[in-house]
């Protein structure tokens, strides 16, 4: 053990006093730090921010639009959904008129039919009263009025034979006149049905009418409805594109951003390597024998730049994905973790939050950051515990928030590339999600870096 401890002795010896000939001798400053980073310009950052904000208002503006139209095909649909109910029963309308013509004009043909065969019979019982009377005249028997008197053997025979004629006259003109009487009754039937059969078409006239005019009204609905939803999907596809764009246009500030921050860690690390070259030289220059060498060889392990922001960037990322698909619990969430939710009298109640353990919205955001800062469980605290930046420029690890005038009620964590991790609302579970941008407060906060 002492004889390799000597041996390193004597190795840290060799190490140390060659590290002060290259820091002494070396031509070209800061030695240990590599090449500089590209440095965009202030020019460059402020342009693609102004690029990302143009974009960022698009999408709003895109956003609002498609709100508009969505209430108007909303509107549309309600409107159409009329006229179909409309056009249904003109429909039923017309059939009832339809069958209701066809049931009159089949009265009327009946009725037409029972007048002709009651005016037949008629011009026949005339036919038949003739003839008696003529028979009455020309033969001698009961037929004839005078013959049956004369040939009478006795007054009663006579009088049996002029009440036989008397009975057998008035029969014939009892049926006569019980025959008009009946050719009346069908007259006025047949007169009835045929008024009721015009106005049988009238109404399946108005009711054909009234169903083309439905038919009209339905095609103009199913086209401003069809012609409403075309637009819709224009606007959608415009908002996606836009986002995309935006997307984009925040990636180039992140980029842009992030060569900037290199570029200050590249300065920042040249400095401290220029201070230590310093230091180690002054060291030498007042030091002995191999104590300088030593200390120098144990200066190698001196203090190391503080880690980057990015690395606890990450931490409270992995936090927060850690508790996807845990359920959602009004009041839920610290920095421990999960807790149980707690009442609110209304509809986390309904939900059961308060038996749940989970997390609300600002508890996750507090267990997230729980190693980076102490945040209060309330959303509008949390929107002005940072640094606050324009959704133009947010990235990975901001804060977004959503509300409007009446304050703030929902904030998530952006994971980058449109996407975010929240918990939503009671019933659901912490989940990722695209960043909506329908409701969101125009600044992200921002906690780290």
């Amino acid at each position: 053990m002492a004889i390799r401890s000597a041996r390193g002795a004597r190795r840290g010896l060799t190490v140390g006093t060659f590290a002060l000939v290259v820091l002494l001798g070396a031509a070209g400053p800061g030695w240990a730090v590599p090449p500089p980073p590209p440095n965009p310009s202030d020019s460059d950052l402020s342009s693609s921010k102004a690029a990302a904000n143009a974009k960022a208002g698009e999408v709003g503006r895109l956003t609002n639009q498609l709100a508009q139209a969505e209430g108007r095909l909303s509107s549309l649909q309600d409107d159409l959904e009329l006229k179909q109910e409309e056009a249904n029963k003109a429909l039923v309308d017309l059939q009832t008129a339809q069958d209701a013509a066809s049931q009159a004009e089949q009265d009327a043909r009946s009725a037409r039919t029972q007048a002709d065969a009651a005016a037949a019979a008629i011009e026949k019982a005339r036919d038949d009263l003739k003839r008696f009377a003529a028979a009455s005249f020309e033969q001698g028997s009961t037929i004839g009025s005078v013959s049956a008197y004369l040939t009478a053997d006795s007054p009663q025979d006579l009088l049996a034979r002029a009440q036989l004629l008397d009975s057998i006259g008035g029969s014939r003109l009892n049926a006569l006149d019980r025959l008009q009487q009946a050719q009346t009754d069908k007259s006025n039937k047949d007169s009835a049905a045929r008024k009721a059969l015009e106005v049988a078409q009238q109404k399946q006239d108005a009711a054909r009418q009234a169903k083309r005019g439905a038919d009209v009204a339905q095609s103009a609905a199913v086209q401003a409805q069809q012609t409403q939803a075309a637009q819709n999907t224009q606007l959608q596809a415009s908002k996606s594109s836009v986002e995309q764009q935006l997307f984009a246009a925040q990636a180039t500030v992140n980029g842009l951003q992030g060569q900037r921050q290199r570029y200050q860690d590249w300065v920042a690390q040249k400095q401290r390597e220029d201070e230590e070259r310093a230091r180690q030289a002054a060291l030498a220059s007042s030091s002995s024998g191999g104590g300088g060498g030593r200390q120098s060889s144990g200066g190698g392990g001196g203090a190391r730049p503080s880690p980057a922001a990015g690395s606890s960037i990450e931490a409270v990322i992995a936090r927060a994905l850690s508790q996807v698909g845990r359920p959602y619990a009004w009041g839920g969430g610290n920095a421990g973790g999960a807790t149980r939710g707690i009442r609110d009298g209304g509809v986390a109640d309904m939900y059961g939050d308060y038996n749940k353990i989970g997390f609300d919205c600002s508890g996750l955001m507090i267990y997230a950051f729980a190693g980076v800062q102490s945040l209060s469980h309330y959303s509008g605290y949390q929107y002005t515990s940072g640094r606050r930046v324009p959704l133009s420029q947010m990235r990975r690890g901001d804060m977004l928030f959503y509300g409007g005038s009446g304050g703030i009620h929902h904030v998530a964590l952006y994971l980058g590339g449109g996407q975010m991790v929240e918990a939503p609302q009671s019933g659901s579970n912490v989940r990722v999600a695209s960043v909506r941008y329908g409701g969101i407060m125009p600044y992200a906060t921002r906690l780290i870096g």
